[in-house]
């Protein structure tokens, strides 16, 4: 079943899992089927095939089988056309993910949400990233990283608890990119409101209440597109289930385990008669999201751009209303102890069930990497070990009673080099925290790239793989400015944190060496000289964080704390708009410009 009964975690202890705990997965894990739903091959390979006649390829092709599969099938998604008539899904991946050759590039982190200009609508936007994407590229940079763009409810903060993967959040959409928006006197007036908006956080809520008026106001002048219609036939039953749940979002409290059963799933007998019923706000919401998807394609073309895929869902989410049958029930996904959270992790999301995953085809995982893919040079997989295992929290238990299950890695990474493939994109596999060897051979074996952290790493930037993205810190571990300060330390003691003032002491150390600095040296000087080392790495990418560069003492998310902070929630001290009238920016820039060659 793949359950893990012990494993070693960050300090090198073995951890034992609780008979309690083994009983709770174990009964809501699935066995692997014994007939084979999917194939997975690698090109070039041939694998024997019993009572196999012949192979279906997606392009409508087919070719015999006798005995073997043909070593020459092309990569892609085929079908097995068995004796008896049974049909089993062919997956055909390269080797490697696609990497650029001579791939050595930097760019800048970015928290979109809160990188905002003058005209942003409270929340930094894809108009906003256009923006920050022509200012990075005066300075240099070839890349923007940034948070996750999966939709999520109005009221969740945090970009890695959304309701969708394989759709976006309406609060990224640029009003005053659609059109009629600018010659519309009721959307400027909706601009206005937003415009005045609290500067010191972001008020989600408010924000997409007001884009969503606006969003409405201009649908109802829409007169249709070609380019519309292609796109909502092209994503098929996938955006009509996430289009018909934002309805009946909109028409019942809560999430689908308080709706009435006949709703509490997308197959569910009274969906369709609602979607009937309210053809025209379903069509709305498609077209919401074909917006974004335009915003975002146009946003590729400006900045190479790497988009960030979250490790799962929320579980009253659109995804796991479409798909119930492919999640586990009764467990959530989480992490071990470790230095930086003694306690452990749960992140409250559902994890997939790995053998139902598999018995559906992989097309759930398939569709999640299509999405971030779409307008992208690079994809971000966020806790990538989950491609090998997950640790599975069971309800009522915490996170030191967590388990480990398995995941069939190896057809999981055929799928990611696939997709790369097709998307012509590179992959980031953030692998931070207890990461078992296995994971970094594979990753390397597939040409993925190592997510590389100074806060982490004890060798100095230029002893970094060339197969990895550089970075000091994250979204969810202290600024330089925070480290360099004593802020992230003092701050985690007003929340009661109870930090590890060794760990701290230990991380101002090194970057204090990194930065070749005096332990007195002004926090800008630090900056500058973190980021001047980072770019010596031999690593492909290089990136700075936008906090780092106007010397953000607060980290936008900490760990451990819900209400005490506005965690995901702060916005940049410095407009989009004056990035360039600021000298620390620029500074972080020619460091790296100057590294890198």
């Amino acid at each position: 079943m793949g359950i893990e009964t012990s494993y070693t975690d960050g300090a090198g202890r073995r951890r034992v899992a609780s008979d309690a705990a083994l009983a709770a997965v174990a009964e809501v894990l699935s066995e692997p089927d014994e007939r084979d739903a999917v194939v997975v091959v690698r090109a070039g390979e041939s694998a024997p095939a019993p009572g196999v006649g012949a192979v279906e390829t997606e392009d409508g092709g087919s070719a015999p089988v006798d005995g073997d599969l043909p070593p020459d099938l092309p990569t892609g998604y085929h079908e097995l056309v068995h004796a008896d008539g049974r049909r089993t899904r062919l997956v055909v991946a390269p080797r490697r993910c696609h990497v650029p050759a001579g791939l050595r590039a930097w760019g800048w982190a970015v928290q979109l949400y809160a990188a905002r200009s003058r005209a942003s609508w409270g929340v930094g936007d894809l108009g906003d990233a256009r923006s920050l994407a022509r200012w990075a590229r005066a300075g240099g940079a070839e890349v923007v990283v940034l948070n996750p763009l999966h939709a999520a409810a109005a009221d969740q903060p945090s970009p890695y608890f959304p309701t969708s993967r394989c759709f976006r959040n309406p609060l990224y959409v640029c009003v005053d990119d659609v059109p009629g928006a600018r010659d519309d006197d009721a959307v400027a007036a909706l601009a206005a409101r937003a415009r005045a908006l609290p500067r010191d956080r972001i008020a989600r809520v408010e924000a997409h209440r007001l884009k969503l008026a606006a969003l409405e106001r201009l649908w109802e002048r829409w007169r249709g597109s070609a380019s519309f219609d292609r796109y909502r036939a092209g994503q098929g039953r996938a955006l009509e289930d996430f289009a018909t749940f934002a309805t009946i979002s909109e028409l019942h409290a809560g999430g689908p385990r308080s709706w009435p059963a006949e709703l509490a799933h997308a197959r569910a007998s009274g969906v369709e008669r609602v979607r009937r019923a309210h053809a025209g706000r379903v069509a709305f919401h498609a077209w919401v999201q074909w917006l974004l998807d335009e915003q975002v394609r146009r946003l590729g073309r400006d900045v190479g751009v790497v988009h960030d895929v979250a490790i799962g869902v929320d579980p009253d989410g659109a995804d796991r209303w479409a798909e119930p049958d492919v999640f586990a029930d009764g467990v959530t996904v989480g992490a071990p102890p470790d230095a930086f959270n003694a306690g452990g992790q749960d992140w409250g999301v559902p994890p997939y069930d790995p053998w139902k995953l598999r018995a559906a085809g992989y097309e759930p995982f398939v569709r999640t990497l299509r999405a971030a893919f779409a307008g992208a040079a690079g994809v971000r997989i966020d806790h990538v070990m989950g491609l090998f295992r997950l640790f599975w929290v069971p309800a009522g238990l915490g996170p030191r009673d967590g388990v480990y299950v398995r995941y069939p890695h190896r057809e999981l990474l055929a799928v990611v080099a696939l997709e790369s493939e097709r998307a012509g994109a590179y992959v980031v596999g953030e692998d931070l925290g207890t990461v078992e060897p296995l994971v970094r051979e594979e990753m390397a074996a597939h040409s993925m790239l190592s997510y590389r952290l100074l806060w982490f790493e004890r060798n100095e930037p230029r002893a970094y793989p060339k197969l990895a993205l550089a970075a000091v810190t994250n979204h969810d571990l202290p600024t330089i400015a925070g480290v360099w300060t004593g802020a992230d330390v003092r701050e985690q003691r007003a929340l009661g944190l109870e930090p590890d003032e060794d760990v701290a002491r230990a991380l101002r150390d090194r970057l204090r060496d990194a930065a070749g600095v005096a332990d007195d040296a002004p926090v800008e000087d630090v900056v500058e000289g973190a980021y001047r080392a980072l770019g010596a790495a031999r690593s492909a990418l290089a990136i700075a964080t936008l906090e780092d560069a106007l010397a953000v003492e607060r980290r936008p998310n900490q760990p451990g704390t819900t209400d005490e902070r506005p965690n995901w929630s702060l916005p940049l001290p410095v407009p989009v708009d004056d990035l360039d009238r600021h000298s620390l920016p620029a500074r972080v820039a020619r460091a790296l410009t100057e590294a890198r060659g």
